[in-house]
This record gives C-alpha cells, structure tokens and sequence, in this order.
C-alpha cells in the first residue's frame, strides 16, 4: 500500500506539489491522471525517495523507501524507460539490477518471457524502439515481484495488441492483491484500467474517487439545438432565463448548446414558443473532456479558440459568445526507473527538466467515448479480469 500525507515539494518560488493526500489501496489499479506540470513526476519521485518531499511524508507498507532493506522486492517502479545503458543487452541490464538486489538471476529469464522479450534477450537496448523499451522498463519493474507498482505511462509507444496486454497484466497484478499506480494521459485507456482515479493540477488534489463515480459525476449532458432563425431561439431562451452557449458543430453549422436540461423540457419549450428546430440531440462529455473541466483551473498553457470556432449568434444572459478549446499536452517524460536512481535528485521539478513525451500513435492521439460507453466498457473490463 502506498500512503501519501501532506506531500509538499517546493522549488524556490514554485510549489510543484502541494499537501497532497492520498492512498493506492491493495489490489486495485489506481489511475494518476493531471495535466502537464501538474506534479505527478515529482509526486512519484519522492515516493521512490528520489526527490526529498519539502514537507509530509510518503510510504509504502509503512516504510519511507530508504527504509526498506530490500526495496526491488517490495516495490518496482517504471519512470523513465530510457534509463538503461544503450550498450547493455536486455539480458545484462536485468542481470546486474538481480544481483545488485539479491534477486535469483533466474528470475531475469521469467520477466522477460512475461513481458514478451525472450527473443531480444541478447539485444542492445539501445537498439530497441520506444515499445520495446517499454516492455523492458516493466521487465525491471517486475524483477523483484513486488506487491507494489509505480507506473508511468506504461503503454506509452506500445501498439494496440500491446495496450490490451499491458491493461490485462495490471489489472492481473491489481487481482494478486498489489498496490498498482499508473500514470497516463490516455484518459480512455484509464477508463478501461484503473479502479480509482486521483486526479492533480498545480500541485493539488483536485479529485480523488472511483472511476465510475468520477465519469458520472463529471461527464455533464448538454442539449445541442439548431433552428433556422437561430436569433429568434436564443432571444426565446434568453426571454425564459435558459442559459445556452453559442457553438459551431463539426460541419460549421451554428448552434446552441444548453447545460442541466433535458431534450424533453427544450423541445417542449420550443414548441411552446412556436420556435422550428432543425435539430434537437443530447450530447454527454467523453472523460477527457470530464478530466478537462476538471482541470481547467490547473492548465499552465491554453489556448483560444480559433474565430472559425465562434458562432455568430446573439449571446445568452453572462455566458460567452465563443467556445474556448483545450488542447492537453503529452506528459513529460520521467527521469527513474525501479526504484533504481539513475541520477541524482536535482534542484528543479521533474515536469520542467525539458524531457517530453509525444501521444502514442497506436491510439490515434486518443479517442473519444460517450459516458454510457466508458461506463458500459469499464463494468466490461472488471468482468473480464482486464
């Protein structure tokens, strides 16, 4: 079990990490999601005892892990899947962790058949692609079979055949009773893995429940309604205090969109108010753009929509008349890995020590799901044992 208690992390001016409470239960998959800088590196930094927490204290089984006597056997960690001498086969890299650990070099020929590397044992590391280097981080993560796991972005550069098998062999580790901790971007992809969300932006816990719970509550519904004279329908809105936001649909159409109401309360209205609509549609928020609203505050960089987002239509009471877009970057990359230090801590917050990780291309930058598909494929994955 992990046990986070006022985490705090500052950097002269910047506080990376901020009170943070929580705790990764025993045999569930904890999904650590925030947006880019929020502190989720330096969160599991000082867990590993890489980085020294400014404040509070992180443990695993009780223990702050410069106090375990055998660390690789109580946790494994995967932060940077880089750090492994490119001149060092797959084979060796794992040897000399075991031996430096007291782990049987036996074992080294397990990890490698579990994670699918048997036929590469013999490989340099530097020569493998960004998957391969993947699979090899959590073969080292793996070497002690510890019953606590720190991962970040474990499917990261790993195609979708390799994305399922990462997802079955955590929940797998999850069902064995271990304390699992993934970090990722692709929200989906959380969806579909972890039990329990714990969501951070600037350094601060922004949520912290299950993912079921989580997608209901902050995946809104919102109705989307086009009418020919679409003036005459804002201004009928306005006239009933329905609030609305003017938007463009993905065919450039103007529209309105209107939260907390249901179809069948606008259509009635409008029918009321002898106002034709050419479209009436319930659109429900995928779970990135739940993680969006509820980060929003926590974005260090954003942009405006672009004029071509803006419908030209009259504007509702206080709501304004463009929609502003979120784009979340990729999330940057991590400088440990299984526990192992591969450099020393240094004086600045690891989301700002310039190293950054692209969207993985097997998932098309990401996709997108309504909530009744996410909730209907998480109750899916937890029947399946996935």
């Amino acid at each position: 079990m992990i046990q986070v208690e006022g985490l705090t992390k500052q950097y002269k001016a910047v506080r990376a990490v901020d009170h943070l409470d929580f705790t990764v239960e025993p045999g569930h998959v904890t999904g650590f999601l925030g947006p880019n800088g929020a502190g989720k590196s330096t969160t599991m930094r000082m867990i590993l005892g890489l980085d020294k927490p400014t404040a509070g204290t992180a443990t695993i089984n009780g223990k702050r892990y410069r106090e375990l006597k055998n660390p690789l056997r109580e946790v494994g960690g995967l932060l940077d899947a880089k750090a492994v001498h490119p001149n060092r086969t797959a084979a060796n890299h794992l040897k000399w962790m075991a031996q430096a650990n007291g782990i049987p070099t036996k074992r080294v020929d397990e990890v490698l058949g579990l994670v699918g590397l048997s036929n590469v044992a013999g490989k340099k590391a530097g020569g493998f692609s960004l998957g391969m280097g993947q699979r090899l981080g959590l073969a080292a993560a793996l070497l002690g079979d510890p019953g606590t796991l720190l991962l970040d972005e474990p499917v990261n550069g790993l195609d979708p055949e390799g994305i399922r098998w990462v997802r079955s062999l955590v929940r797998g580790l999850a069902a064995e009773g271990r304390s699992v901790l993934v970090s990722s971007h692709l929200l989906s992809e959380m969806a579909l893995t972890a039990d329990h969300l714990i969501v951070i932006g600037k350094g601060k816990l922004v949520a912290n429940m299950p993912t079921y719970d989580f997608i209901k509550a902050h995946s809104a519904a919102n109705v989307i309604v086009r009418a020919e004279n679409l003036r005459e329908l804002a201004n009928a809105l306005r006239s009933r205090n329905v609030a609305f936001q003017p938007e463009k649909d993905q065919e450039g159409r103007d529209t309105l969109v209107i939260p907390e109401r249901s179809t069948d309360e606008i259509g009635h209205l409008a029918h009321e108010l002898g106002v034709p609509l050419q479209e009436l549609s319930l659109h429900r928020a995928s779970l990135e753009d739940a993680f969006m609203k509820m980060t929003e505050d926590a974005v260090e960089y954003r942009a405006d929509a672009p004029a071509t987002a803006r419908a030209d239509v009259p504007q509702a009471g206080n709501q304004p008349a463009s929609a502003q877009a979120a784009n979340p970057q990729a999330q940057p990359a991590q400088a440990s890995q299984s526990g192992q230090p591969a450099q020393p801590a240094t004086d600045a917050p690891a989301e700002s020590r310039g190293q950054h990780r692209g969207r993985n291309g097997a998932e098309g930058g990401g996709e997108t799901y309504t909530v009744e598909q996410l909730l209907a494929q998480h109750k899916a994955s937890k029947g399946k044992g996935n």
